[in-house]
């Protein structure tokens, strides 16, 4: 029997996205047709790779044994077909959908946009901002690069450090803190502001408060960085954020920066993005590039 290798791509997709739908619009196929190609390659292995389970599908154990081997071949091919084509910036027409966190995106995405106009100016960027809840777009491909506090733990993202963040404290000028060093019981005893997508009225600040046997009253929680440092200038609030990510805003806004009274490990940032664009040398140019940028802000 004569193989269609153009199966190879589908099952890539297909074992990647865990869905008929996913992967049609990953491809840019309808569902239908991504159908009609699964009921091929079911002929041609001779098992099922995705059996549907309540609303959603899985692979069968087969489809799991393959999923790495057939990523590897699809890599593998890409490479041998582009080995021969050179990147031209000049020349490139594409658009780059780049999720940051919003202090990160107002710390150097002014920069970022402008060297990647310098360098691609047939370049388009979408800026898009953080969702509340945890999205798959980046899964889906709708995203091709985004910002992280925490490593990826699943097998198909691709991430890089870019830095490591301290947590300082943030408070208008006057405020009851700046006079003298604020210790664990004066920044307990304060009224806090957290900066929160979610609005939880907790974060790991206050685990570290606990195990001095102290808690701190949140009053506030803003979704973006930039709101709770205009709340801390106009009350008396206090806001606890990333030292270097925020410091043009502070400083901007004319905010007293005082050390955190309470140890706390570094915040790591890293640049993550799905596996299949590992291989893509105008989305390696663009984190090579976004990593360069945002280095900047540690020095």
């Amino acid at each position: 029997m004569q193989l269609d290798l153009n199966l190879l791509t589908v099952l890539d997709a297909l074992l990647e996205e865990g869905s008929v739908a996913g992967a049609a619009a990953r491809l840019h196929v309808t569902a239908p047709a991504m159908s009609r190609s699964l009921g091929r390659i079911r002929k041609a292995t001779g098992d099922q790779i995705l059996v549907r389970t309540g609303r959603s599908m899985v692979p069968t154990t087969r489809a799991l044994g393959m999923r790495a081997e057939v990523h590897a071949l699809v890599q593998q091919a890409q490479r041998l077909l582009s080995a021969r084509q050179e990147l031209d910036l000049a020349a490139l027409d594409r658009v780059f959908t780049v999720r940051w966190h919003d202090a990160l995106t107002a710390a150097c995405g002014t920069a970022f946009v402008a060297a990647v106009h310098r360098q691609a100016p047939g370049v388009q960027l979408r800026l898009p901002a953080e969702p509340g809840t945890d999205t798959p777009e980046l899964r889906r491909g709708e995203v091709d690069l985004e910002s992280s506090a925490g490593r990826p733990a699943l097998p198909d993202v691709s991430h890089r450090l870019v830095g490591r963040d301290r947590l300082v404290v943030a408070v208008r000028p006057g405020h009851p803190l700046t006079e003298g060093r604020p210790d664990v019981e004066r920044y307990a005893a304060a009224e806090h502001v957290l900066v929160s997508r979610r609005g939880r009225l907790r974060d790991p600040v206050d685990e570290a408060l606990a195990a001095h046997g102290r808690a701190r009253r949140v009053v506030a929680t803003g979704p973006t960085a930039a709101m709770a440092l205009h709340l801390a200038l106009d009350t008396d609030l206090v806001v606890t954020v990333p030292e270097a990510v925020t410091r043009a805003a502070r400083d901007r806004l004319g905010l007293v920066t005082l050390p955190l009274p309470v140890e706390m490990p570094d915040v790591p940032l890293y640049l993550v993005w799905h596996r299949r664009y590992d291989e893509d040398r105008a989305h390696a140019w663009l984190r090579d590039l976004a990593t360069e940028t945002v280095r900047t802000l540690f020095g």
